[in-house]
């Protein structure tokens, strides 16, 4: 696919996926549009070789997956992770905040934190030197000016808007609720020759659309699986996120019994594809000096010798193989020595499962802020490189 057309793509995806679930919806629009057949976790399974299949886990993680014409999954799944979730503001169950004239909703951040208009830098002359966020009174969303007493409460507020946009829709009363406040700007190509993309949530959902791609443009040969959880930017233990069951328990499905999911296991390769960080020009400092990945320069291994990143010598060198074989430029990331190390799903499901795995990624700026700046060309280029991946005949594992 050129460049142009997947970036056209990417920017509608990323303006459909608000949410995770929003997110997962549109990965199963796509899937199924592309033939993939939905499984019921509660239900037996038929499987056939060619078939193309995918799950979804409390609408907000999913798998998806082929079962390959010449290869079984236990020769070795080619696996890309990746996760829907992204910072933002969560809706408290009892919201509602009145004062001075406004209607505002009490919310608890959800992952790391954002960078979200606050006082007027006129009313806090400091604000650039010393400013710190209290998250249980400074960021509480501005929903309306104050209505009188008596009005309805925001559950009664949700079932009324749900009756207004649905109308057949017989909804009596709002029992709970799962909301978060996103940026409404759309997503955009931006610079002065268009060659950065400027957009909420790249981190992760543009890994999890550069995934799904490469997996509907995979010649179907090999067995190969796409997992986007939720929850990653909470650490990933939930029923839905990398350090929960799905991606096993879908594993365990596959095959018939443990020795042959031990085969799986051993044959097996995981790419954990999540944004890296990319050298910011005003930061530069921030980076080690031989490690300061470039936009629009390639995608990004990541390494930690603290584990805190997945990858090692032998799961390198075939990603940088693979790379090669597509014409792609790699760089490589390590986080300098006297700074700490985020991380990703890739060391949670090699230790939960076993999957040699690496971690690999897009450069971005800005990563946990409102709105995250990438190359315009480096996730097409990844796309290339996993679907090379998937693709791929050899071993996954040394011999």
């Amino acid at each position: 696919m050129h460049v142009d057309q997947f970036n056209r793509e990417l920017l509608a995806f990323l303006a459909a996926a608000s949410t995770p679930f929003h997110a997962v919806s549109a990965l199963v629009s796509r899937l199924q549009s592309a033939g993939f057949r939905a499984l019921q976790s509660d239900q037996s399974w038929s499987l056939e070789p060619g078939g193309r299949y995918y799950l979804t886990r409390n609408d907000s993680s999913i798998v998806a997956f082929t079962v390959g014409s010449e290869a079984a999954p236990e020769g070795g799944m080619r696996m890309v992770g990746a996760h829907t979730d992204s910072p933002c503001l969560m809706v408290k169950p009892a919201p509602e905040k009145r004062g001075a004239g406004y209607f505002q909703l009490g919310v608890e951040v959800y992952g790391g934190a954002l960078v979200i208009p606050s006082l007027a830098i006129h009313l806090d002359r400091e604000a650039n030197q010393s400013r710190s966020i209290n998250p249980q009174t400074d960021i509480l969303p501005v929903l309306a000016l104050q209505a009188e007493p008596g009005t309805p409460s925001f559950r009664e507020l949700l079932r009324d808007r749900l009756l207004m946009e649905q109308p057949d829709c017989a909804v009596r009363e709002v029992l709970d609720y799962e909301l978060c406040f996103y940026d409404t700007q759309p997503p955009a190509l931006v610079g002065l020759h268009e060659e950065f993309i400027a957009s909420a949530r790249l981190d992760n959902l543009l890994s999890c659309f550069t995934g799904l791609q490469s997996l509907l443009a995979a010649d179907g040969r090999q067995s190969c699986l796409l997992v986007c959880n939720d929850h990653e930017e909470v650490g990933s233990l939930s029923t839905s996120g990398a350090q929960g069951p799905l991606l096993l328990s879908t594993l365990r499905r596959l095959v018939p019994d443990e020795v042959t999911l031990a085969q799986l296991v051993a044959n097996s390769l995981m790419i954990s594809a999540d944004n890296a960080h990319g050298i910011h020009p005003n930061y530069a400092d921030k980076h080690d000096d031989n490690h300061g990945p470039l936009l629009n320069a390639g995608p990004v291994i990541k390494i930690n010798a603290n584990q805190r990143y997945a990858t090692n010598a032998e799961t390198a060198g075939l990603f940088r193989l693979l790379a090669k074989e597509e014409g792609v430029a790699v760089q490589s990331f390590v986080v300098r020595s006297d700074m700490g190390c985020g991380s990703t799903i890739g060391p949670i499901t090699a230790g939960g499962t076993g999957i040699r795995t690496l971690d690999i990624g897009v450069p971005t700026f800005a990563m946990h802020s409102v709105r995250e700046l990438a190359g315009r060309d480096d996730a097409a280029h990844l796309c290339r490189v996993l679907q090379r991946f998937y693709n791929h005949s050899g071993r996954l594992t040394p011999a």
